[in-house]
């Protein structure tokens, strides 16, 4: 591991008022996306959107990285330029979703583990030869009544620090993403009792896999209700809890902490965002590494259709900037109505 370009790396990542776009859909996830405005999910109109995304005006005034899928990492803009370059030319670092997805495991009443470590060397090889400078992985845990269970925590603890000790070991920055689901009735109280749990065991096993906690990245979830909860905790609380619970187990040696939406709308995610840094000083980098929250209204606007790309990229341009000053604690909701 050469620590000193990890920490470069996580530098920039770092940089305050600039935040992640992640533009890693898996093919089930783009297809979904992409049934919603009846477009074709082929890898032509998959090129198109991610080209709309990455020539989208002055990107680098607010994002430091864009996460990117195998599909998009070995695709071409139109002007043909590998998207990785493309990004780089702006001077974004181009990233990598490592994981292949999601499996039930084993022994748990279906709750969910991630595949992909097997090969992990030799993928992390040929991306970091395509430009790729940080790597994501994901693992989910759902709220009910007996989950997550101790076995799911424990798993996919390990499992995050055995990725992110292989992506440092070949110089490349772990994005570490354990993402408590919305989904559920839970109180705001209960997510926040497991993300404390979900969040102390993925830094026991860091700590166990010696990862450089410097050279690193978490993208967790926010504490929310759950998105069918009869009361839903407002953003206040949402700011409070959240800050509260990574205070207690996130240590001030993380560089930045990128939330993910989860969920979220697009106002929601940078509502919330801001009001943490309502909160006074924090000890880390606090941003966002938003999928559907930054890129649903440019979908909205653009579907599939030339004609419509400007002002797909104004708004994706725009949601880009809201969050840029939540990310400084200076977004207000007039801010959404204004050109």
């Amino acid at each position: 591991m050469s620590k000193e370009v990890l920490l470069e790396t996580v530098k920039k990542i770092a940089t305050p008022g600039l935040g992640i776009l992640a533009a890693d859909e898996s093919f089930p996830t783009i297809k979904k996306r992409f049934a919603a405005i009846k477009l074709e999910s082929t890898p032509e109109n998959h090129r198109r959107y991610r080209n709309l995304l990455f020539t989208t005006p002055n990107l680098n005034q607010y994002l430091c990285g864009v996460i990117l899928f195998d599909e998009t990492f070995f695709q071409k803009s139109n002007t043909g330029v590998l998207f990785p370059e493309v990004l780089s030319q702006q001077g974004i670092l181009p990233g990598i979703k490592v994981d292949q997805g999601l499996i039930t495991l084993a022994q748990t009443d279906a709750e969910k583990t991630t595949q992909g470590l097997d090969g992990l060397e030799e993928r992390l090889d040929k991306y970091r030869a395509g430009g790729a400078k940080f790597a994501k992985w994901r693992c989910v845990y759902n709220i009910a009544s007996r989950q997550p269970s101790r076995a799911a925590i424990h798993a996919n603890a390990e499992l995050l620090a055995r990725y992110a000790a292989i992506c440092q070991a070949q110089g490349i920055v772990p994005i570490v993403e354990p993402e408590v689901l919305i989904t559920g009735e839970h109180t705001i109280e209960k997510c926040a009792a497991v993300m404390e749990s979900v969040l102390t065991r993925v830094f026991t096993a860091l700590r166990m896999q010696r990862v450089l906690l410097e050279g690193m990245v978490l993208k967790p979830s926010m504490v929310t209700s759950g998105d069918v909860a009869m009361l839903q905790a407002d953003t206040k609380e949402i700011a409070h809890l959240t800050v509260q619970t990574l205070k207690r187990v996130v240590p001030a040696a993380v560089p930045s902490i990128n939330f993910l939406s989860g969920g979220q709308s697009p106002e929601a995610a940078t509502r919330n965002l801001n009001a943490m840094h309502q909160l006074g000083r924090l000890p880390w980098n606090l941003s966002f590494s938003y999928g559907r929250a930054l890129q649903d209204p440019a979908l909205q606007l653009w579907q599939g259709k030339d004609e419509n790309l400007a002002k797909a990229q104004q708004a994706l341009e725009k949601r880009l900037q809201l969050n840029s000053a939540a990310t400084l604690g200076k977004y207000n909701e007039k801010m959404e109505k204004a050109n």
